[in-house]
């Protein structure tokens, strides 16, 4: 399964960094792979594991914020693993040249 999510925390003022941070260090700690993005970050585990974890994220955050908004989307595939890499190797595949900005 992949999932990806945002975790906006409200009432902590327009500097967030320092609670992504905290978020970033916890999701790195599970032992997942992940993608961190600009707007959101991707995970791929099995679907009790990336469930767990974000719940884990939802209320840590809860205990530094008010108010947390948390966005989830969710792509799962019987069968497929690898995914967090291979959807963007494959779109490569298909334009011949690599998009990743790495």
């Amino acid at each position: 399964m992949l999932a990806s999510f945002s975790i906006s925390p409200l009432g902590l003022g327009e500097t967030l960094s320092e609670y992504v941070a905290q978020i970033i260090s916890l999701i790195d700690k599970s032992g997942l792979d992940y993608r961190m993005g600009a707007m959101q970050t991707t995970v791929e585990g099995t679907q009790e594991e990336v469930m767990t974890l974000i719940m884990d994220c939802h209320n840590t955050m809860m205990k530094a914020a008010p108010r947390v908004l948390t966005s989830i989307t969710i792509d799962d595939r019987k069968g497929a693993t690898g995914r967090l890499t291979g959807k963007i190797t494959d779109v490569e595949k298909v334009l011949g040249k690599n998009v990743s900005k790495e």
